[in-house]
């Protein structure tokens, strides 16, 4: 055997590692990035959502004026919903509280036949329903890119990258109460 063929092994065996240090951090990087943008994609849709609660507040409200402290519970709910910008617990505690809310909303038109069958009330509930939907979708996302990179940060060998270079664990987007979880029910008839 040559004497420098021991040299080429080494220099071989520290290259791969460089090129897998190298590979492994380039993946952490794109996994963060991910998260940022499906995280991105559901402030879009809650903003969506929070656009529409005004209109479907003064709709309630024409029919409904004596539900005054309803649709007050509502507006300050979005309003403290729309400017949460904490951490995902953080927001998902005031999206609770909104959802639960809009139940409230939704309970009070039900007492008013002429409300459920106007036309104005009818499209904000199609819409609202439709932009439920793009939520539950940009969650979805959100948590799969939350799971993708958490698992990178802690499975072996790729958790020696991330802690040499700082990544941590993101928070997934969860709702505490199991009755929140569903979307709120409109019933037409």
């Amino acid at each position: 055997m040559p004497p420098e063929m021991p040299l080429y092994i080494i220099i071989g065996i520290v290259l791969l590692v460089v090129i897998w240090v190298v590979a492994t951090y380039n993946t952490l990087v794109r996994l963060r990035q991910h998260v940022r943008e499906s995280w991105s994609g559901i402030d879009t849709e809650l903003r969506r959502r929070y656009d529409l609660i005004p209109n479907l507040v003064e709709a309630v409200k024409g029919y409904a004026a004596h539900e005054r402290q309803v649709l007050e519970t509502v507006t300050e709910a979005r309003n403290r919903a729309a400017g949460s910008t904490g951490s995902p617990a953080s927001q998902a505690k005031d999206e609770n509280a909104f959802v639960g809310s809009l139940r409230q909303l939704f309970a009070v038109a039900e007492n008013y036949p002429n409300l459920k069958a106007s036309e104005n009330f009818l499209q904000l509930q199609k819409e609202l329903a439709n932009t439920e939907d793009r939520i539950q979708a940009a969650l979805r996302f959100y948590n799969a890119n939350v799971r993708d990179i958490n698992t990178r940060v802690e499975v072996f060998p790729s958790n020696l990258i991330a802690g040499a270079f700082h990544f941590t664990k993101e928070e997934f987007f969860e709702i505490e109460d199991a009755g929140v979880r569903l979307p709120p029910q409109v019933k037409l008839q």
